[in-house]
């Protein structure tokens, strides 16, 4: 169509990928060493990893201006949502297991948010020269 801008959706997932490329093998090398900082670290990866990727899921599945209110609403829910499934997942960790180690669910956690964190500000960063250079 002539002159509509044809923005591509942002490839989010790949940040997702990356924290299961980190957090498997490091649980797996963690539980092999102490199961129960193996499972721990699992876990605690996991209760960053899906509610952030429920919450890209929810927040790029419209695009266009046309759909800006559908955008920001999907987007407000989206939070809200992941602000739910990460204050139940930390609530079911310390409930259901057991022993657990509570160094190890916020270590692999905060990792997990430190590559979330890296991983938009390069695609932001990315996104931003391409636009320069276009």
């Amino acid at each position: 169509m002539k002159g509509v801008a044809n923005i591509a959706k942002p490839p989010v997932f790949r940040i997702t990928l990356a924290q299961f490329i980190v957090l498997l093998p490091l649980s797996l090398l963690l539980g092999a060493w102490n199961i129960n900082l193996g499972y721990s670290a699992l876990c605690g990866g996991l209760v960053a990893i899906l509610p952030q990727a429920y919450f890209a899921a929810q927040t790029f599945r419209y695009s266009g201006a046309r759909s800006a209110r559908v955008i920001a609403r999907s987007s407000y829910t989206g939070e809200v949502v992941k602000f739910l499934l990460n204050a139940v997942g930390f609530a079911a960790i310390f409930i259901l297991l057991q022993p657990v180690s509570g160094a190890a669910v916020f270590a692999m956690y905060l990792l997990m948010m430190a590559i979330q964190i890296t991983g938009s500000w390069w695609l932001l960063r990315r996104a931003s020269t391409k636009s320069v250079l276009t």
